[in-house]
């Protein structure tokens, strides 16, 4: 099972390299310590699993984990962080992220995980999963102000692309070619003046908290 590593701290990825090395059913296929870098070079090597840092100085774990999945949404990903944070479990949910541990959690426990997650199961709190997926039905963005310039399909596309969905998700969502998703995306970030899906969905999230 091929894992790739995503933490600012070097010792953190060292140990973590040590420790899935010792257990012998993971292969550690690469590491970095940025975002940027994470984002380009983890669809390249097509690891089973990526395991990122909550935070990093250049970005998020839940950044790294939606850019990833649009590109090829057979990686799963773990985040990894030290901080107790229910919105940072949101945007976790949010990016489509398939388990959200504390760095506190046990060497044999955080193994467990990562091949449970490489076997297709989704560890996230599913009380947080419901919470994210009221707080989308709660409310009705179709016809926010700042959305007036989108068409009606430009609309539907965004609010799934800002639910963690893939270009092939929001496809088959619509019934429509993934390539037509890709080109209502450009059209949806020209026009709102944005520059990535992350962008996208963080605009969606604060629309809905009323900002």
């Amino acid at each position: 099972m091929r894992v790739y590593l995503v933490d600012d701290h070097e010792i953190v990825r060292r140990g973590l390299a040590d420790l899935l090395h010792q257990d012998g059913r993971c292969e550690v296929v690469g590491e970095c310590g940025s975002a940027v870098e994470a984002s380009a070079r983890i669809p390249a090597l097509h690891p089973d699993v990526a395991v990122l840092d909550g935070r990093l100085q250049d970005g998020s774990g839940m950044q790294v984990c939606r850019e990833v999945r649009s590109v090829d949404p057979s990686i799963r990903c773990v985040i990894l962080t030290s901080y107790d944070d229910d919105e940072a479990m949101l945007q976790a949910i949010l990016a489509g992220a398939q388990a959200y541990l504390l760095k506190q959690i046990r060497g044999n426990d955080l193994i467990d995980v990562v091949l449970r997650v490489a076997a297709g199961e989704n560890l996230l709190d599913e009380g947080a999963a419901r919470e994210v997926r009221d707080r989308l039905a709660a409310t009705d963005l179709s016809h926010h102000p700042a959305l007036v310039d989108l068409t009606e399909q430009e609309r539907k596309v965004l609010l799934l692309v800002a639910e963690g969905r893939t270009n092939r998700e929001v496809a088959g969502e619509l019934f429509l070619a993934e390539k037509t998703v890709k080109n209502y995306l450009t059209s949806i970030l020209a026009k709102l003046g944005l520059g990535s899906r992350t962008q996208a969905a963080v605009l969606v999230e604060r629309l809905r908290a009323g900002h």
